[in-house]
C-alpha cells in the first residue's frame, strides 16, 4: 500500500500556472508534513533562476542541463525558513512529453541530494519510526497527467513506490500551533590543543551537545505533562468544519536537567582553552502539526526540532554574513560581540500555519520580501511582517580573534572558499559557504564535567 498525499488545492494552482509559463521543464520543492497515517503537502516552490537565465531569459532544454547543486542549495535555505513540523518532503518536476522519459530518473537524483544535504545540517536523528519516503511528483505540461511515487531516502538502492494525490480545500486552515521562549546560555570551551580553531565547527560541536540536552528535556504543554500516546486535543475543543484559517496556540514550557541522576558517575576534567564562544539570549521557537487527531509526541517532536534549527540556523546565517561583509583579512580584536539575526513570521494565505525568516538589526522590509520571492515564490506586504523577538534577545558573543586560514589553504580550499563567497553576493542567502574562521586567544582554563 502506496502512501497518500493530501494537497492543498492552491497547491494543484500553482503547478497548474507554472505548467503555462516555464517552457520546457521546470523543477521545485514540495513543502509539507509527514505523519504514520498521511503526509500533507501546503506548498510548493519552483526553483529560482539563476543570474545567467534571469538576464538572458534562457531556459535549459534537457533534464540532463539540470543543476543538481543549484536545487540542494535552494532546499536547504527553503528548510531555514521553514518552522517546527514542516520539512521539503519531495521535488516536483514539470515537463514537456519529449522529457517526460527521463523526468523520473532525474527525479530520483534530485531527492537524494536534496536529503543527503538537508541531513547533513541537522543536529538532530530522526526517530526510529520516522517517514523516510519522500515524494517524486511529474506532471505532463501538455496533458497535466500527475505521477506520484516515493522513495526511501534511508535505502540508496530504494525503488519507485506508487503514491496517491489528492486535493483538499482549507487543508492547513485549522492545524495546531506549539509557541514557546527558550532561554540559552551555552559555553563553548575552545582547546588550546588544536592548533585552528574553526569557529563554525566549534560552534556545531557545542550546539550538537546542547541539541542532547533539549532532546531529554520535560515538556510542559499548557501546563501540563501528557504521554507520549494521547490525543494533543484530548480535553480540548476541535476546531471543526472551519474554512477560515484559524490557529490553536498551545503554550510550551522547557524543562531541562540541571543535574545528572543518581545513577549517573560525574568526573570533573581540567582543560587548557584558548579561546571561549557563548551564545546567550531568549529565542522564539514554533510547530505546527495537523489537526487529524495529532499524537503529544508528534507536537513535541516538531517543537523540539524547531528549538535546536532556530539556533543552528542563526549561528550559519550569522558566518556566512561575517564572510561577506568582513571579507578575508578582517584585523584582529581581542574580544567580538555578535547580535544573530532575529526570527519572524510571514502568514500564508489561506492557511493557519506561518512559515519563519531571520533578520539582522540593518536590515530593511525590502530585503525581506525579495527574499521571500526569491526563496519561496510568495509576496509579502511589510505589514505582514510579524518580528518575534526583541533585537538584544540572542547574541554570540566570542573572545576571539577571527581571520581566515587562507595561508593554510591548499589551492582546491581556496577555490572552494572564493566560489562560496561569490555565490552568496550574487544569491543573497543563496550558496555553501565554506566558513574558514579561527580563533587564538590568550590562555584561560575551563572545567568541563562528563558523564561516564
Amino acid at each position: 500500500m502506496g502512501r497518500t498525499y493530501f494537497v492543498e488545492e492552491a497547491v494543484g494552482q500553482y503547478l497548474s500556472d507554472l505548467s503555462t509559463k516555464l517552457k520546457p521543464y521546470v523543477t521545485g520543492l514540495l513543502i509539507g508534513q509527514c505523519s504514520p497515517q498521511r503526509d500533507y503537502v501546503i506548498r510548493a516552490v519552483r526553483t529560482p533562476p539563476k543570474e545567467e537565465q534571469k538576464e538572458d531569459n534562457i531556459s535549459p532544454s534537457k533534464l540532463v542541463s539540470i543543476d543538481e547543486e543549484w536545487i540542494t542549495t535552494h532546499a536547504s535555505q527553503v528548510s531555514r525558513m521553514l518552522p517546527g513540523g514542516l520539512l521539503v518532503l519531495g521535488v516536483f518536476i514539470i515537463a514537456t512529453p519529449e522529457l517526460s522519459k527521463d523526468s523520473q530518473n532525474a527525479l530520483r537524483k534530485l531527492i537524494f541530494s536534496v536529503e543527503k544535504s538537508l541531513t547533513k545540517r541537522r543536529l538532530w536523528k530522526p526517530a526510529e519510526e520516522e517517514i523516510s519516503d519522500r515524494a517524486a511528483l511529474q506532471i505532463c505540461s501538455a496533458t497535466k497527467k500527475v505521477v506520484c511515487r516515493t522513495y526511501d531516502v534511508q535505502d540508496p538502492k530504494s525503488s519507485a513506490k506508487p503514491a496517491d494525490w489528492k486535493y483538499q480545500s482549507a487543508l492547513s486552515a485549522s492545524w495546531l500551533a506549539l509557541d514557546c521562549t527558550v532561554n540559552v546560555n551555552i559555553h563553548i570551551p575552545l582547546l588550546a590543543t588544536s592548533p585552528n580553531h574553526d569557529l563554525e565547527k566549534n560552534t556545531k560541536n557545542g550546539l550538537n551537545r546542547w541539541s542532547k540536552q533539549i532532546e531529554d528535556s520535560v515538556f510542559l504543554i499548557n501546563g501540563q505533562v501528557k504521554d507520549d500516546d494521547t490525543e494533543l486535543l484530548e480535553g480540548q475543543k476541535k476546531l471543526r468544519g472551519n474554512t477560515q484559517s484559524s490557529t490553536q496556540f498551545s503554550d510550551v514550557k522547557v524543562l531541562t536537567q540541571l543535574t545528572q541522576g543518581s545513577s549517573h558517575r560525574s568526573t570533573a576534567t581540567v582543560q587548557v582553552c584558548s579561546a571561549s564562544i557563548n551564545l546567550r539570549g531568549a529565542v522564539k521557537c514554533r510547530a505546527y502539526i495537523h489537526n487529524n487527531k495529532p499524537k503529544v509526541k508528534e507536537a513535541i517532536q516538531a517543537l523540539k526540532r524547531d528549538i535546536i534549527n532556530t539556533l543552528s540556523d542563526r549561528c550559519e546565517i550569522l558566518f556566512e554574513d561575517l564572510i561577506i561583509n568582513e571579507g578575508p583579512h578582517k584585523k584582529n580584536f581581542e574580544r567580538e560581540y555578535h547580535v544573530l539575526p532575529q526570527r519572524l513570521f510571514v502568514p500564508v494565505a489561506g492557511s493557519s500555519v506561518m512559515l519563519s525568516d531571520y533578520k539582522f538589526g540593518d536590515e530593511a522590509a525590502g530585503e525581506i520580501q525579495e527574499r521571500f520571492v526569491e526563496m519561496l515564490d510568495q509576496s509579502v506586504q511589510a505589514e505582514d511582517i510579524h518580528i518575534a523577538e526583541e533585537i538584544n534577545t540572542a547574541c554570540l558573543s566570542s573572545n576571539v580573534n577571527i581571520c581566515p586560514v587562507t595561508d593554510n589553504m591548499d589551492d582546491t580550499q581556496q577555490k572552494q572558499l572564493i566560489k562560496a563567497t561569490l555565490l552568496l553576493k550574487l544569491q543573497q542567502n543563496m550558496g555553501v559557504v565554506i566558513a574558514a574562521a579561527v580563533a587564538v586567544f590568550a590562555s584561560i582554563f575551563s572545567f568541563n564535567y562528563f558523564s561516564d
